[in-house]
């Protein structure tokens, strides 16, 4: 049994009020259905970043400020199995530029799956990929002193509120060198109508994803929650601009967990809060980053501007 697992899922249910880290959405049932939610029609995000990818990858290396003849590492945090990054690859790779491209993830299996596809399609390409925690593999990466450029996609630092992704930059910061750069890649501030779609798909395929993680903590940890008794129950406001989702109690009950020992009472209505997703505006990324030590250098968007890719560059 993973104890770290058992300890926070027991912090959070005796917290008021209640959470579940969404970190633990992702089991291998958790996977498929987050494959699945990225392909529906109202998940807007990874079509959105893969737009720019795909129709503005000329704007994106311009952006960069490398030179052909200059070696530079090209490092992604989180590189999954790099669908975006390939576009970006194949032109650099066509184009003569020097540079090596460092995937670095917790997922020993990812790395080894984007590696054979990218010996497969780019095999001119020098992929030395990394396992483990993003800011020890940076911290041994820094020692090189090569400019590097960090890719940082998805919007997954919407993930975090915004003082843990000022504070998350910084700490990038810390392992880059002045004129190194970050391509964020982050949503955009949208209205209702547009965003809460996305995480409350017609099919319900996002409502299994997220009530999949209390089925986790019964196959795991030995508990014996009832899915009927809970709903998936996402929120947005515009002039908040961040999602939220929470699972919902639809009863009075109480849910024992073996794992911890403990029983858990959950009243009608309660929320337990899962996720959030951060919507950002120029505004909003100027003051995450202003105590760090990056500037905001470029802004590329989509077709339609729901998404962006910004340049930061490290003074």
């Amino acid at each position: 049994m993973n104890s770290t697992f058992k300890n926070e899922i027991h912090q959070g249910l005796s917290s008021d009020p209640k959470t579940l880290p969404s970190k633990y959405f992702y089991d291998k049932k958790g996977d498929a259905l987050f494959v699945e939610i990225m392909n529906l029609p109202e998940y807007y995000l990874t079509r959105s970043e893969l737009d720019i990818f795909q129709n503005k990858t000329q704007e994106l290396i311009e952006s960069f400020g490398v030179q052909k003849n200059s070696y530079f590492e090209l490092i992604e945090l989180g590189a999954g199995d790099g669908t975006k990054t390939k576009e970006l690859l194949k032109v650099l790779d066509q184009e003569n530029y020097n540079f090596d491209y460092f995937p670095i993830d917790i997922s020993a299996n990812a790395l080894a799956l984007l590696k054979e596809d990218l010996n497969t399609e780019i095999p001119n390409l020098n992929v030395q990929t990394q396992e483990g925690d993003y800011f020890k593999i940076l911290a041994s990466l820094k020692n090189s002193k090569q400019p590097k450029v960090v890719l940082f996609l998805g919007s997954n630092i919407g993930n975090m509120n915004d003082s843990l992704a000022s504070t998350f930059i910084y700490n990038l910061g810390v392992n880059l060198q002045a004129g190194d750069k970050i391509l964020l890649g982050v949503d955009l501030i949208k209205t209702q109508d547009i965003v809460l779609p996305a995480y409350n798909d017609s099919k319900g395929i996002t409502a299994k994803f997220n009530l999949n993680l209390l089925d986790r903590i019964n196959n795991e940890l030995g508990a014996n929650f009832d899915l009927s008794n809970f709903v998936h129950q996402p929120e947005y406001t515009q002039k908040e601009g961040i999602a939220k989702s929470y699972i919902v109690s639809t009863a009075n009950i109480t849910v024992t967990i073996k794992a911890t020992g403990k029983s858990y009472t959950f009243t009608k209505g309660e929320k337990i809060h899962t996720e959030i997703s951060r919507k950002y505006n120029d505004a909003i990324l100027n003051k995450i980053i202003e105590n760090t030590d990056f500037v905001l250098q470029h802004k590329i968007t989509d077709e339609k501007e729901y998404f962006a890719d910004y340049i930061l560059e490290r003074n």
